[in-house]
C-alpha cells in the first residue's frame, strides 16, 4: 500500500535552516499580483525595498527548500505519483510580524494522516522560529488521489456555514497569463504549474495555477481592502482550495466582516464564478 499511516506518523521530524533576503520578499510580492500600477505608493510598500512590508503569506515560501508539499512525498510510509497530488488546503498561523530578512530554523513534520475513501490527506506542519523564538506554523493538507479506502480515520471536517447576507466588500483581481511561471520562482517547481504534456496527465486542459498564488493575491486584497493596508494585524489565515485557477482569468473576492477576522469566498469570473477558495478565514488584531 503506497500509504503507510503508522510509519508516516512516526517519522522523524526534519529540520534545516532556511534564509531569505529583500529581494526573495519582492519576488514573492511581484509572483501574487504586487505592482499594478507600478507607482502606486500602496504598491511600493510591497515592491520598493526602502519601505517593504512583508505579506504574512511570504511565510508559505520563505526559504525556498523548507519541508513542504513536495517534500513530504519523500517520507517514510509514502510512496504516490507527483501527477495524482492535490494541495487540498492551507492554515498559517503568525507568532510575530515576518522580518524583511531573516535566518531561522524550519521543522516539518506529518501531523495526521485521514483517509477519505478515494483519497488520503496528508496534513504537513512545518513550524518555524529564530533565535527570538517562534515565527509562524504552516499546516499544508495534501490530497493524494486514489490512496485512500484502507479504513483510517476521515479526520475533520473543514466545511462552514456560509456567512450570513451579501458581501461587505467585493474586489476584482486580474492574474497575468505568466503568473505561474513568475510564481513558481518563489520554490515550487511541480511541473503542474508550467509544462502542458505533464498538465495534460494530470488531468488539466494546461497549466494551472499554485494554490499557493491564489491564496498569497486574496490575503493581499483582504489587507489593503479592510486592514487599512497593515500587513501585521494578520494573525491567521486558513483556507480550502475548492477549484483550480488558470493563469490569465480574474479573481472575484467576496469579504465578510466579522468581529476580529474577514470572512472570504473567492471564485473565478470568467467560469460563471467557479468556487476557488472556500471556508476562508483571516484572523486580524
Amino acid at each position: 500500500m503506497p500509504i503507510d499511516a503508522v510509519k508516516a506518523l512516526a517519522a522523524e521530524p526534519r529540520s534545516g535552516q532556511i534564509t531569505w533576503t529583500p529581494k526573495d520578499v519582492l519576488l514573492y510580492h511581484l509572483g501574487i499580483g504586487a505592482g499594478a500600477p507600478a507607482t502606486d505608493p500602496d504598491e511600493l510598500r510591497y515592491t520598493l525595498e526602502t519601505n517593504l512590508h512583508v505579506l504574512p503569506s511570504f511565510a508559505t515560501v520563505a526559504g525556498a527548500g523548507a519541508p513542504g508539499v513536495i517534500s513530504s512525498l519523500s517520507i517514510p510510509g509514502v510512496e504516490v505519483e507527483l501527477s495524482r497530488v492535490l494541495h487540498g488546503g492551507q492554515s498559517l498561523e503568525i507568532h510575530r510580524p515576518l522580518p524583511v530578512q531573516g535566518t531561522a530554523t524550519a521543522t516539518g513534520r506529518i501531523a495526521a494522516v485521514y483517509d477519505k475513501g478515494k483519497a488520503a490527506v496528508l496534513v504537513m506542519r512545518t513550524e518555524v522560529a529564530d533565535a527570538d523564538g517562534p515565527l509562524w506554523t504552516n499546516d499544508s493538507q495534501i490530497f493524494l488521489r486514489g490512496e485512500g479506502g484502507w479504513g483510517g480515520d476521515r479526520g475533520p471536517s473543514a466545511r462552514l456555514e456560509p456567512p450570513a447576507g451579501g458581501p461587505d466588500r467585493t474586489v476584482e483581481r486580474r492574474l497575468r497569463d505568466d503568473q505561474a511561471l513568475l510564481y513558481r520562482l518563489s520554490g515550487d517547481w511541480n511541473p503542474l504549474h508550467a509544462d502542458p504534456e505533464f498538465a495534460e496527465v494530470a488531468g488539466y486542459e494546461r497549466p494551472i495555477l499554485h494554490g499557493l498564488c491564489t491564496y498569497g493575491t486574496t490575503l493581499k486584497a483582504v489587507v489593503d481592502t479592510l486592514l487599512g493596508g497593515d500587513v501585521t494585524r494578520v494573525r491567521s489565515y486558513t483556507t480550502r482550495f475548492a477549484g483550480v485557477v488558470y493563469p490569465g482569468e480574474t479573481l472575484r473576492i467576496r469579504m465578510w466582516r466579522q468581529e476580529g477576522a474577514v470572512r472570504v469566498a473567492v471564485s473565478a469570473v470568467e467560469r460563471d464564478d467557479a468556487p476557488v477558495l472556500a471556508d476562508t478565514i483571516v484572523q486580524h488584531s
